[in-house]
């Protein structure tokens, strides 16, 4: 571990001066459709939980559409891609389709990050998604909730 000041987890009663393992850029669908926020909030639970910075922890809340509206798009923009350039690592949840979350990915594989894309069994996925071979680059399914965070601390294992 290596300490670090993480702003991210002040909001989830972490203090600054806290030790996180890794800082975590979690992906998820806001306009695409928000059907699957209690599994954004269980992923970005388990991260904090785990001691890991999630910039983007604020994407998982129930109201973050509320908060979104208010910021300019030209900042969301700016500031979300200075929070991939600075993550270990992406992991999107990828069952609801988005732009946006397809373009974060993008940009953190260019960027070489390892990027985890994890979905509920039976969604439709991208083939832009699951046929995808870039190196750094995992697409796994689950069943249930106990299942994605196993895929994710997984995925973390891996890159530490």
């Amino acid at each position: 571990m290596r300490p670090k000041a993480c702003q991210g987890n002040q909001a989830a009663g972490r203090p600054p001066e806290a030790q996180v393992d890794m800082n975590v850029y979690f992906s998820c669908s806001l306009t695409g459709g928000r059907q699957d926020q209690a599994m954004y909030a269980a992923i970005v639970t388990h991260l904090v939980e785990g001691g890991h910075e999630v910039p983007t922890a604020h994407l998982a809340h129930h109201n973050v559409m509320d908060l979104e509206k208010v910021v300019d798009p030209a900042e969301i923009y700016q500031r979300d891609v200075e929070w991939i350039r600075a993550c270990d690592a992406l992991v999107a949840e990828v069952s609801t389709p988005s732009h946006g979350v397809g373009y974060e990915i993008a940009y953190a594989l260019q960027h070489g990050k390892p990027v985890l894309c994890c979905f509920r069994q039976g969604a439709r996925v991208s083939k832009m998604i699951t046929g995808n071979d870039s190196p750094g680059l995992q697409v796994r399914a689950y069943s249930h909730g106990a299942g994605v965070l196993s895929i994710v601390d997984q995925f973390l294992g891996g890159i530490a």
